[in-house]
């Protein structure tokens, strides 16, 4: 067994996760990692999609109701400790972030020792391409200036999914990735603002974020209820009305 699991989450992602796994299949990491998808309950087919590439190495756990992403990243972080893993990558099950990408990732854990990389699509660069809609240009360039701001740590983006993390993390007695507020698009800054205020060793790494064709669906964050769900971890945790 590698020392790393790449896992993408998804919900009736069908041919963009078909793209998903054969991409990670030829990139330079597989023989490093070994590969688990989480389907949140998909039912437009994605789900045999994935049983089609388990002679390949291809694992999952598939939850028989729809959970959320969040959800959905906690049965990750918890098949991952129980299966001794040290480091997990987390990435999108709809063919937004590069593979190739993922040695930038996981590079600094295992070679500088850090504890948490976020992957960042505007270190340095602009790696937001694609059909990026227009409201989450603005909101992805907002929520990281309150994770600064909040945290006392500058960070170019908070909202990027793509990132990975030392599981030992999880045996601080103050993060509880149980707690059933986070199960949606909360768990993801959650973690972050955790990582960075309990002192753990936090860097971001430039990476591309590509946003599919608004034909083919593009993002299943909805603007309002979707956004409250990125900032309210923000305001919960920074006030102190969440652990």
């Amino acid at each position: 067994m590698n020392k790393v699991l790449v896992c993408p989450v998804a919900f009736n992602e069908n041919e963009k996760l078909r793209k998903v796994i054969e991409r990670f299949l030829k990139c330079r990491v597989r023989s490093e990692a070994d590969y688990l998808i989480v389907d949140d309950a998909s039912n437009d087919g994605t789900t045999q999609i994935i049983n089609g590439f388990a002679a390949q190495g291809v694992k999952t756990i598939r939850h028989e109701k729809r959970r959320g992403v969040g959800a959905a990243i906690r049965t990750a972080v918890q098949y991952a400790r129980r299966q001794g893993y040290e480091i997990l990558v987390i990435m999108a099950g709809n063919n937004k972030d590069n593979p190739d990408e993922i040695p930038r990732l996981i590079g600094p854990i295992l070679k500088e020792g850090y504890d948490f990389v976020q992957g960042s699509r505007y270190m340095g660069h602009d790696g937001a391409g694609g059909d990026m809609p227009f409201y989450r240009k603005i909101a992805t360039r907002i929520h990281p200036r309150l994770m600064s701001f909040l945290t006392k740590k500058k960070v170019t983006d908070s909202t990027n999914g793509f990132r990975a993390f030392r599981l030992s993390i999880f045996g601080h007695r103050e993060i509880n990735i149980d707690q059933p507020w986070l199960d949606h698009y909360e768990m993801e800054p959650y973690l972050l603002y955790k990582a960075i205020t309990l002192g753990f060793k936090v860097t971001e790494a430039p990476v591309t974020k590509i946003y599919p064709s608004r034909k083919v669906g593009y993002t299943k964050m909805r603007p309002l209820s979707g956004w409250w769900s990125i900032l309210r971890p923000l305001f919960y945790l920074g006030w102190g009305i969440k652990k």
